[in-house]
């Protein structure tokens, strides 16, 4: 029988909002992974647990959600203006993939902690107390991320009393500022309108708004699709034909939206687009058993995430939410009431989220300037992660 000892790389497992991952510097890679390629999918893989035909990721130290099959890489900038690069890799759970075609808002949080507290960010730049600003090139779709870290006796503050949720326990805030989100050249709907009509084979045809704000993002309505808007979970989740006719809305929205070619290739980005849900307000009960009144938020959201809907919000698809808000005329917009807006508060399974941001019109196509939102992030564990040493 061969045996091939375990390797050990330094890592950090960390919550940053509602999701989880773990955290690597590029430096301490083993080298063949310090590159994109099979190497380093591979590796990440061995790490979280990928892939699993019994989808719960027992044999790594992912979570068996969408949430919690998360991976990040870290280095020095070498953009511009900027302290850090931040690359993310979401782990397919049961295929061996790894999807390098978004960013995850919620980690994003995380980054420049652990920038900080890993040595990624000069030390002049960090005061004593107060709040450092982390500029952050997120390397996967080209944009600037500005993380605002509280800061005490020279270290990142975790512990506080901002509350999240989705999220248990209260840690310190981060306040997340998104800048240009729109992806491409200041594309936010890919196809020039702000609402489509969008044809699904076997589901029919619907208005959908097709934006690319934060992460690409098909939204519906849910009356258009037999929900309310008010679902957790268990009314989606353990609904095969529920979740096969997602996919084929998502397979079709990529296509119009212009990131696939033929709907077949969506089996092959699993990560982007997300296709989310909207309904005006309505009193439901959040997953945590406590009631959210209608009159608490502006509009209902459900988002999937992986073949999956999300046990809170993405934090990308928060910005897609925001963006699309303020724009007269979404989708999103007219569940929130319609008219001009630069804030919303949506509610979600896990309760309410409250995100901010700025559009315009400029030639006649409407476009970002940022979208803001306040997260948290804690390390969880810190040392080393281990893998057989043929996994790279």
């Amino acid at each position: 029988m061969s045996q091939v000892p375990q390797i050990r790389i330094p890592a950090t497992y960390m919550r940053g909002g509602t999701s989880k991952g773990v955290f690597f510097r590029l430096e301490d890679l083993p080298e063949a992974a310090r590159v994109p390629g099979a190497a380093r999918d591979a590796l990440l893989l061995r790490v979280i647990g990928s892939p699993d035909p019994y989808q719960k990721q027992i044999d790594g130290m992912g979570g068996a959600t969408s949430s919690t099959s998360k991976t990040v890489i870290l280095s020095r900038s070498e953009s511009p203006g900027h302290d850090v690069d931040y690359l993310f890799g979401q782990v397919s759970i049961d295929k061996p993939f790894v999807d390098w075609s978004g960013n995850c808002g919620n980690l994003s949080a995380a980054v420049g902690p652990f920038a900080i507290s890993n040595g990624l960010v000069d030390a002049a730049r960090i005061p004593e107390n107060g709040t450092a600003e982390v500029r952050i090139w997120q390397a996967n779709i080209g944009k600037t991320i500005i993380a605002r870290v509280p800061i005490t006796d020279g270290a990142v503050q975790e512990t506080g009393d901002f509350e999240l949720d989705g999220v248990t326990f209260p840690a310190a805030e981060v306040p997340v500022e998104f800048m240009d989100p729109a992806d491409g050249e200041g594309a936010m709907f890919p196809t020039g309108r702000v609402v489509d009509e969008l044809e699904v084979p076997g589901v029919g045809t619907l208005p959908a708004t097709l934006i690319n704000a934060g992460i690409p993002t098909i939204f519906v309505n849910a009356a258009d699709i037999g929900y309310t808007g008010t679902e957790l979970q268990e009314a989606i989740n353990g609904d095969v034909e529920a979740l096969a006719r997602f996919e084929a809305i998502r397979a079709h929205g990529a296509v119009r939206m212009g990131l696939i070619a033929h709907v077949d290739e969506a089996a092959s980005r699993q990560h982007t687009p997300k296709v989310a849900f909207v309904a005006p307000p309505a009193d439901y009960l959040a997953s945590s058993g406590r009631t959210i009144a209608a009159d608490e938020v502006d509009l209902l959201v459900r988002a999937l995430s992986m073949g999956k809907l999300h046990h809170a919000m993405m934090g990308t698809a928060a910005v897609a939410i925001s963006v699309a808000a303020a724009v007269p005329g979404t989708l999103v917009n007219l569940a929130a009431g319609g008219g001009e807006r630069t804030a919303v508060r949506f509610g979600h399974p896990s309760g309410t989220l409250r995100v901010g941001a700025e559009a315009r019109q400029v030639d006649g196509r409407w476009t970002a300037t940022k979208a803001i939102m306040s997260r948290s992030a804690r390390v969880l564990m810190e040392g080393w992660v281990r893998v057989p040493g043929d996994s790279v």
